[in-house]
């Protein structure tokens, strides 16, 4: 039955507004003498039945009520619904003052058009109730079937404001995602004890605990997708003395358009800790820079370089090159960016910053207007037992880079070194402060220290353009190939331990996408030997 009547809901929808535009006309007369009708209304009613339902009906139409979904009306739809039965009630008093005349109370016309949106709102509702009693599955010819129970997980939606409330209505209208929903927990009091679909807000952070043993929680969904990290912290620390489950809704810019709320629930991330607010770059600043340029990446299929191309192609410019050695992951970002990006020229170089010859070429085949250099090896034990490596690729490398870089012209160089560099204790960082040095050396720029205030010289006569090269040191970024958190993960699920390089280590971490904002930010402050650092808050 339910079936039937959702494959025809407009011409169900269509026939209940009739209906209810029938009985509201009705129950207008039969309101205003006072449940007395006498046979000279009733003739009167009679007549004015087939006109008024004949406005009505081209009015709802006109208004596209018909068209309204029944399981999902928001404030938007309440508002044509009474802007169509307004409009059908004014189009039938002129009609019926046409054909009847003064004869009708003007009090009908308007209990006509109240008790039809009554009706209207009431029958909706009550056929909200009914499709979604339960839960139908429609095959091809075959019986309809309730989806298997499973054991509903008693659940706390922890934010009582617009995405808590559309995470809650999604599942409702999932229940085979298994959430049994007991209510919402907010951190403004104003909205303590509050009431939202039905469901209480039954206090803020503190209360997690209490009502985790009160009525037996099992998970906790963050609806908060502005979130900081000391605020996710917090609510994590709770929740693990409650013996309860965390997820949460994903931050605004991690969102999909074309998925519900309830489809993108996820666990908590190492990202979502971060004990400061993310950075974020100045969008004209850097568009200004980057529109209609070209552009150059180096590392190009690697985590940083790939986000780096991801951010790039959406300032247009004029063309985008992508130079990496490892085809399989430069072919992946080709072809992620054509789906995403598809006006955008990216153009994949497969070469070695190692191959000097191989380098010039590109550069000049292309002659981009900014590089962005992010190959590098960054693995610490790694490098520290294959030092050769280590010192060919991001030293050597960075300095061919470089020099490319200054015959042809380009602008802009930005190296992404790494917070290693500071007083470097292992290989990877010293290559990392070499790679620093070679970069503002090879760039026709040096630094004036004789000078109080630092200027920036030309170091190389023989280049007739300078380009400015800037350094930009990272944190530990986390998801990149880098990283060490990968392996603590690891770590942390085998149950320990987790191997650290000195009791007292501290890490500062950044998100990828804030490490690529810095790289473009850095290149649009620097005028050329400065090395930038983002200030990482607490570690």
């Amino acid at each position: 039955m339910k079936a039937r009547f959702l494959k025809n809901r407009r011409v169900v929808a269509e026939a209940i507004g009739m209906a209810i535009a029938a009985l509201g006309l009705a129950l207008a007369f039969q309101v205003r003498f006072e449940f007395q009708l006498t046979p000279f209304y009733l003739d009167m009613l009679v007549r004015a039945l087939p006109w008024a339902l004949a406005a009505k009906f081209l009015t709802f139409r006109s208004f596209g009520l018909r068209h309204l979904g029944w399981r999902h009306i928001g404030f938007e739809d309440l508002l044509r619904i009474a802007a169509g039965h307004a409009s059908a009630a004014f189009a039938s008093a002129v009609i019926l003052r046409t054909i009847i005349g003064s004869l009708l109370p003007r009090s009908v016309y308007i209990l006509d058009f109240l008790l039809c949106l009554v009706l209207e709102v009431s029958v909706r509702s009550g056929i909200r109730l009914f499709v979604e009693g339960g839960r139908v599955e429609i095959g091809s010819g075959s019986p309809s079937r309730h989806t298997p129970t499973i054991k509903p997980r008693r659940t706390l939606i922890y934010g009582a404001g617009v995405a808590g409330v559309r995470v809650l209505a999604e599942l409702r209208a999932h229940p085979e995602l298994g959430y049994q929903v007991e209510g919402f927990l907010d951190d403004e009091v104003t909205k303590h004890s509050m009431r939202l679909h039905g469901l209480q807000v039954l206090g803020g952070w503190e209360k997690i605990a209490e009502l985790a043993k009160r009525r037996r929680i099992d998970e906790l969904l963050i609806a908060l997708p502005d979130a900081t990290g000391p605020k996710v912290t917090s609510i994590l620390q709770q929740c693990h003395l409650a013996g309860v489950t965390v997820k949460r809704i994903p931050a605004l810019s991690e969102q999909m358009e074309d998925k519900g709320l309830a489809q993108q629930i996820r666990e908590v991330r190492l990202e979502d800790l971060l004990g400061r607010p993310p950075a974020h770059l100045d969008d004209e600043q850097v568009r200004t820079r980057i529109r209609g340029q070209i552009v150059l990446v180096t590392g190009a299929g690697g985590s940083i370089g790939s986000e780096l191309c991801r951010q790039i192609a959406r300032y247009q410019p004029a063309a985008l090159i992508g130079l990496d050695q490892a085809e399989t992951a430069l072919y992946e970002i080709e072809q992620e960016l054509a789906a995403t990006f598809p006006d955008l020229k990216f153009i994949p170089e497969i070469a070695s910053i190692r191959n000097r010859h191989n380098l010039h070429q590109v550069f000049a085949r292309h002659r981009p207007c900014a590089v962005y250099h992010a190959a590098a090896y960054k693995h610490v034990p790694m490098m520290e037992a294959h030092v050769f490596e280590a010192v060919t690729n991001n030293i050597f490398g960075t300095r061919n880079v470089a020099r490319a870089a200054a015959a042809c012209g380009v602008a802009d160089l930005v190296l992404i070194s790494s917070d290693k560099a500071v007083r470097p204790t292992n290989v990877m960082g010293a290559t990392k402060r070499v790679a620093e040095l070679v970069a503002l050396a090879e760039g026709s720029l040096r630094l004036d220290l004789n000078s109080s205030n630092t200027t920036l010289v030309s170091s190389d006569r023989r280049q007739t353009s300078v380009t400015n090269t800037v350094a930009v040191r990272f944190g530990n970024v986390l998801g990149s190939n880098g990283s060490v958190v990968p392996r603590f993960r690891q770590q942390i699920a085998k149950g320990g331990p987790v191997t650290v390089t000195h009791p007292d280590i501290r890490r500062f971490f950044m998100t990828i996408p804030e490490a690529a904002q810095l790289v473009l930010q850095a290149g649009t402050m620097g005028v050329g030997g400065e090395i930038f650092v983002l200030d990482m808050g607490e570690p």
